[in-house]
This record gives C-alpha cells, structure tokens and sequence, in this order.
C-alpha cells in the first residue's frame, strides 16, 4: 500500500521570499505556495513569479510542493496556470470549484504541465456541497486526486459561525470525506484560525482524525507539530493494527472472514485498515 503522508499541509505566501526559503526546512509534509488569499492584488504578479522560480529551484526534500493559484474567474487565474506550463510541482490547487464543469476548465489549462502534476480541488462554495459526488468524480478522467477544504469560505457563504466544534459543518466534512473515499481521493481538512489557542486546534486535528481526513491546512508553522502527532498513528493504533495482521496470518485463521482478537470481533474489513495504518506508519517513516 503507497500512501504519501500529507497530515500537515502549509499555506504561504508566495509574495514573501523569507517564508519559501523558510518552507524548506519545516517538518510539514505539504507545502502549498500560495498565490490566492494569501496574497495582496497588487502582489499577484509577484507571488507568481516567485511561485515558478521556487518550483524550478527545488529544494523541498521530501515535502509534497503544492501551488495554489487564482480562480479562473478572476484577472489572475489564467496567467498563474499560463506560468506553470512546463513546470511540475506536485499538484496544482484550484480554488472555489462548485461542479465537474470547473475540474474540466482547470483540467485544460494543465496540458502543458508534466503528467505527473496532480490537480487538487478546494471545496469550498455552497453549490460544491450539492455536487460532491459529480466533482469527485471527475478524477476518472482528469488529473483530480485530492479534495481541500475551504471552511472559511464555506463559513461566510453560509452566513454560518466557525467555532471549535464545527456543529454547522458537520454534514458537509463527512459527505465530503465520503465522496473523496468513493472516488480514492486523498482529503485535507480545513484551516484553524486561532493562532494562539493550541488547545484549540488539537481539538479540532482530534476531531479531524475521527471524520477520516488525512491531514489538515495550516496558517502558520506552529500549528505543523500538533497537527502531525494528531494524524500520526498512536502507539496503540500501531500494536493494535500489528496484532489484527499477526492474527490473520495465522494459518488456522485463513481464508476466514471474521475471528476473535484480544476478546474482539475482527472483521476483514479491520484487516484492509489496519494495513493502512501500518502504511500510514512507514510513510511517516520514510
């Protein structure tokens, strides 16, 4: 099982030189060079150029690079993915898309790119919560592999309040968890945004970890830590997983669908999981 570890993700903007050099040392798995909310109007022009000179630069290691760009619907869309032909980050991330139709017209706009750039899609618009599964979709015939929250954005198209808990957005982290599951897509949940309340955004990594995401996005470099032990496996998910596959192994137990583990029902479907832990383990590992 390949998984590729992605339990922190960074915003940065890609308008301040000293946050890309810093960006290479950080332990986050993802970094996202950001061209969009993170960057001023009368910035764009320079983000993007210091977007595509650190992409050719390299340097990150083993951190997944990831370049946010501008809405297509806006006077700077176009010119950022213009600006990535040739390149290849890892993926490119598409804001504000509502339905299958907004993949295909960022689909087109990376054929000039390398066939191993991804394309990443932020959920982040009312109408997407309606049109899940038709986006999610769409990854069997386009470069789509990842989904993004965007709980900001969803937050004030709502009109709704984003506390801690999320209770207003509850339906939507889970079907949208569903959706990227259904179609094998990997998923990031969304920003915290109380930089000084630690507690806070362990909390909601917590909650994060139970709805099923594999990592969340990040404002700052102090939120990296917290958020990479809360999507790490604990010890005891480790041992438990070690002990289902050690169980399974066992020749008296082959071919069975279910068997009794440490006074446990465990069912092959525990198996398929436990793998991935253990994957999700190595990942980290490596």
């Amino acid at each position: 099982m390949n998984i590729r570890p992605r339990r922190s993700a960074l915003y940065l903007p890609a308008s301040n030189p000293r946050a890309l050099e810093k960006a290479r040392t950080l332990p986050c798995d993802v970094v996202i060079l950001d061209l969009e909310d993170a960057v001023a109007p009368d910035a764009k022009a320079l983000a993007r150029a210091q977007a595509v000179e650190a992409v050719r630069a390299g340097g990150f290691g083993a951190r997944e690079l990831v370049v946010r760009v501008n809405g297509l619907e806006t006077p700077w869309g176009a010119d950022d993915l213009r600006a990535l032909a040739g390149l290849a980050p890892d993926a490119v991330l598409v804001p504000k898309v509502s339905d299958g139709g907004d993949i295909a017209a960022y689909q087109a706009f990376l054929s000039e790119t390398p066939e191993t750039v991804r394309l990443w899609a932020m959920i982040e618009t009312t109408r997407s919560l309606f049109r899940l599964d038709g986006i999610a979709r769409m990854s069997a015939d386009t470069r789509l592999s990842a989904f993004v929250l965007g709980t900001n954005d969803l937050a004030k198209e709502m009109g709704a309040t984003l506390t801690t808990p999320r209770l207003p957005f509850v339906g939507a982290l889970g079907l949208a968890v569903a959706a990227a599951r259904a179609y094998g897509l990997a998923i990031l949940d969304g920003v915290f945004n109380e930089l000084e309340d630690e507690a806070g955004l362990v909390e909601q990594c917590r909650q994060g970890v139970e709805f099923g995401f594999d990592g969340k996005t990040l404002i700052h470099p102090r939120q990296i830590e917290p958020c990479n032990a809360a999507f790490s496996p604990s010890a005891e998910a480790i041992r438990w997983a070690e002990t289902i596959l050690a169980a399974f192994d066992l020749p008296e137990n082959a071919g069975k669908g279910a068997i009794r583990v440490e006074g446990r029902m465990v069912e092959r479907l525990h198996l398929v999981a436990a793998r991935r832990t253990l994957a999700i383990r190595d990942a980290v590992a490596g």
